[in-house]
């Protein structure tokens, strides 16, 4: 098939309306066909979780909707990845994800992980009950930029004051930001433990990474 014949626009819309099975056959049409996977990902995918973050914000979307997109962001971008990084073409960010020690709660945590994924950054989910060290050792091995910790319960909201530590502790605090959220974390909190950002909300973590990296 020609490049020319092709509609790269079905992939954005295969993302934005979490059709798996349509993403992954326009982008191996797509690659079967050279067209760059950089621009695949950097026009069509990340665009389109890109409004999927947006109608989440405006109660357009809920969480199914996100995680089906976000399931169909991913099929699409393992065909890409290799690809990517054979090319050497870098991630946006890298970005190691996890919930605080002692807590438990796996989903807002997962919904951040999926729109950074979806938001172009390399995302190394640790999943639940994670440590200080954990989230440092993991930042020291991935060559991460941010670590965003989550917390569901008031009482192990104290565990991200630890993470900040840590990272300051390892000598990491120059070139590794913490970001912290979750349903009882507010701005002053974080600004209380010294986090270097606070989201309320998956795509809002994601424009909070975007502005930290640019600074």
């Amino acid at each position: 098939m020609a490049t020319s014949d092709l509609d790269l626009n079905r992939l954005y819309d295969a993302v934005l309306n979490g059709d798996l099975k349509a993403a992954v056959e326009v982008t191996n049409t797509a690659l079967a066909a050279d067209v760059d996977p950089q621009q695949l990902v950097t026009d069509f995918m990340i665009p389109a979780m890109d409004e999927v973050g947006r109608r989440f914000e405006t109660n357009e979307y809920f969480v199914p909707e996100l995680l089906i997109s976000a399931r169909a962001m991913k099929g699409a971008l393992e065909l890409i990845r290799p690809l990517l990084t054979a090319r050497g073409i870098e991630p946006v960010g890298r970005v190691v994800v996890g919930t605080v020690k002692g807590d438990l709660h796996d989903i807002g945590k997962g919904l951040v992980a999926a729109m950074l994924e979806g938001g172009g950054f390399d995302v190394l989910d640790l999943g639940v009950d994670v440590s200080a060290e954990k989230f440092v050792a993991q930042a020291k091995e991935r060559g991460a930029h941010i670590i965003a910790v989550s917390a569901l319960l008031t009482t192990t909201m104290v565990g991200m004051k630890s993470v900040v530590a840590a990272v300051q502790e390892a000598g990491l605090k120059d070139r590794c930001r913490v970001i912290v959220g979750g349903a009882p974390v507010t701005q002053h909190f974080a600004d209380t433990i010294g986090a270097d950002g606070y989201s309320n909300s998956a795509a809002g973590a994601v424009a909070l990474a975007r502005r930290l990296l640019a600074s």
